[in-house]
Formats: C-alpha cells, sequence, structure tokens
C-alpha cells in the first residue's frame, strides 16, 4: 500500500515535517501571573509523545493586558521566558518534535473569567479584571465595559510588545511562531468592519484595516530568526451579514505572502456575538479550500476534522497542505498512532512506548 498524503513530509519554509498533521494551540487556563506551571510541562510534554509533526504552544500573551484570562500564559519579560524555558526543556528531554508558538493579544476579548466558570467578562474595578484595549471603544457584548480605543503610542506599543516576544521566542529555541489574528481577539477585530469603526489609516477601507496586522507581521518577522518560518491563524468569515469574509480573506492572505509568510492557518468566526455557524465535520474547510487557491504558501485546515478517512482526503484533494487537531487530540492523544495504523503507516514513538503496539501493527512505530 502507498504512503497516505497524510503522513508524507511536508517543508514550511525551512521546517521540516514528518508528517501532515500539526496540534494547534489550545488554551489551557493554568498559568500564574502569565507563568507557565507544571501543568503546561504535563500537558505538552503528553502531545509531545504524540507521533504528530508539530506541537503548538497555546496563545501566548505578549502584555499583561493581551490575556484572554487572568491564567493565560505570556511571553513578556524575563520571569514569563525563564518558565517558558524550564517548560521546552522538559519536553525536549524526551521528544524531537519541533514547537511552534502562538502570539497573542486578546484586545477587547481579554479580562474574561475560566471558561469552566462560565468565561463571563470581568470587570476592569474587579479583581482578577482589567481595563481592554481595541481598534475602537465598541464592545463585544452589550453590558460590558466599553475596550479603550488604541492611539499611536498604544498601536506602538502593541507592535513593539509582539516582536520582543518573537525575539524571546527565538531565544527558546522556538521553531515556528505563529501570530494570532482570528477568533475575534486583537488582530481580527482590526480586520473585520464589525469591530473596527476607526476613520484614521488605520480603519475604513480594507487597505486601512489590514494595516496594523500586516506591521505587526513585519514586526514579528524582523525580529525571530530569519531562519525559522513565521505563520499568521486567520478567521476565514466572522459569519456575519457585514463582516469579515472569505473574499477579504484571502486578499489579507496574499498581502502577508508577499511580505514573507510561511503559512495561512485557517480558522473561522470569534469576532461578534450575533454569529451563526454552520458547525459540522469540515465545516471550515472549505475557507482552506479558497485561499490555498490564491496562495502558493502552505494552508492548514482546521475544525471538527477528527475522523482518519477525513483528515486524508483534505490533504489528498488539495483542500489544504496540513490539518491540524485540537479539541480531538486533546481526547484522544495517540490520535496519530491510531491514523497511522489504519493506514499501515509509520509514526515516531519513544522507546519507551516500542512495546505497546499491538500485535497487528508491529511496524507501526519509529523509535
Amino acid at each position: 500500500m502507498s504512503t497516505p498524503y497524510l503522513f508524507t513530509p511536508f517543508q514550511v519554509g525551512s521546517l521540516a515535517l514528518t508528517n501532515r498533521i500539526i496540534i494547534a494551540p489550545m488554551c489551557q487556563y493554568s498559568a500564574v501571573d502569565g507563568v507557565a506551571q507544571d501543568w503546561h510541562l504535563i500537558h505538552l510534554g503528553n502531545l509531545a509523545l504524540s507521533g504528530a509533526a508539530l506541537l503548538t504552544i497555546e496563545a501566548t500573551a505578549v502584555l499583561p493586558e493581551g490575556r484572554i484570562s487572568y491564567a493565560d500564559i505570556g511571553l513578556w519579560d524575563d520571569v514569563t521566558e525563564a518558565a517558558l524555558r524550564r517548560t521546552l526543556d522538559g519536553v525536549r528531554r524526551y521528544s524531537d518534535m519541533p514547537i511552534g508558538m502562538q502570539l497573542a493579544h486578546a484586545g477587547r476579548k481579554a479580562s474574561t473569567d475560566l471558561p469552566w466558570k462560565g468565561g463571563a467578562k470581568i470587570a476592569a474595578d474587579k479583581p482578577n479584571g482589567w481595563q481592554t484595549v481595541a481598534p475602537s471603544a465598541v464592545a463585544l457584548h452589550k453590558g460590558d465595559t466599553p475596550p479603550t480605543a488604541l492611539d499611536k503610542d498604544g498601536l506602538i506599543r502593541v507592535r513593539e510588545a509582539f516582536a520582543e516576544a518573537a525575539k524571546r521566542a527565538g531565544r527558546l529555541g522556538i521553531d515556528l511562531v505563529q501570530i494570532h489574528a482570528a477568533h475575534g481577539y486583537l488582530l481580527h477585530q482590526f480586520l473585520s468592519p464589525i469591530s473596527n469603526q476607526r476613520t484614521d489609516d488605520y480603519g475604513g477601507s480594507l487597505e486601512n484595516r489590514m494595516r496594523f496586522p500586516l506591521e505587526v507581521f513585519d514586526a514579528v518577522r524582523a525580529a525571530f530568526p530569519a531562519g525559522r518560518p513565521v505563520s499568521v491563524r486567520v478567521s476565514g468569515t466572522d459569519w456575519v451579514e457585514g463582516g469579515w469574509e472569505v473574499e477579504q480573506t484571502i486578499a489579507f492572505a496574499k498581502a502577508l505572502e508577499a511580505r514573507g509568510c510561511d503559512a495561512i492557518h485557517v480558522s473561522s468566526g470569534g469576532l461578534a456575538a450575533e454569529q451563526k455557524i454552520p458547525i459540522g465535520p469540515s465545516y471550515q474547510v472549505p475557507l482552506a479550500r479558497a485561499v490555498k487557491a490564491a496562495v502558493k504558501i502552505p494552508v492548514v485546515a482546521v475544525g471538527l476534522i477528527t475522523g482518519y478517512e477525513q483528515a486524508e482526503a483534505i490533504v489528498s484533494t488539495g483542500d489544504a497542505d496540513l490539518i491540524a487537531l485540537a479539541r480531538a487530540i486533546l481526547y484522544n492523544p495517540r490520535w496519530p498512532w491510531h491514523a497511522a495504523a489504519y493506514f499501515g503507516a509509520h509514526v515516531k514513538a519513544p522507546p519507551q512506548y516500542l512495546r505497546s503496539q499491538p500485535h497487528q501493527f508491529r511496524d507501526l512505530f519509529l523509535s
């Protein structure tokens, strides 16, 4: 049997991947003052033994006020950097899987409680809350305290914070950084006309709304080591009439490609409370397909990809170059093992686990 596409090697910029399976960034809401904890070592270490091609660290805030919640990890000073170094040292001791990091700022979606506590907005004058910032003073939900619109100095501060975090990620040996411009967070807020109501050079036309996210990309690309790739995660649509949609996503992807972006990760939604998402298996794949048809750089598809044949079809038909797993691999951290067994392919596993392979799959593991 020929090797399935899912288990063929692939190149993202200078980064060689052993297969087409990426572990998407997944927030754990388990940090203390931005500092990664033992939970992150356990969580990331577990996923680093999964046989996937790339592990991406969760949304990592570039500023304290850029955290989604008070329990998000950050990379804005020596303390947060040292904590991540400890975590990475532990993971790398037992895994050579490449590690990426998503750099993020939550904008108006910051200052929330933990998801298992309801995830509600925490007011600035309450414990664990703070004043949020955004392109415009437009709240996500009625009744929320509006964010403060970023002025010129605020824009500079955020842009420089992304660049500084990229430098720190480079020092940590991160193999790839992903800029978070999706799910209704700050850079997506600049892109969408729903959240961006500015009248200066950063609002109005599509060119103006893309301006700040592109400036952030340029700053990150300049700060991160030249030999390592920079990717961007985008929301292909807001799922709201009059909002950000796939044609604008394509224009943004082309602009990123022209600036040296190495890959586009296509998700959707997260910006507006009135969104109507047609959730179902592979529901975001058409968005990835549309972007892939317009650019030459690699495109990643994500969203309710759970089946092995489903994942194989996405990459083998050319809808996307790679697939990303999030909740599916939290539920089943050995998903790549099982997919390889299903297709008769091979996957890397640590020597401590080699004897676990079932009798009928004796050639499954590569040590």
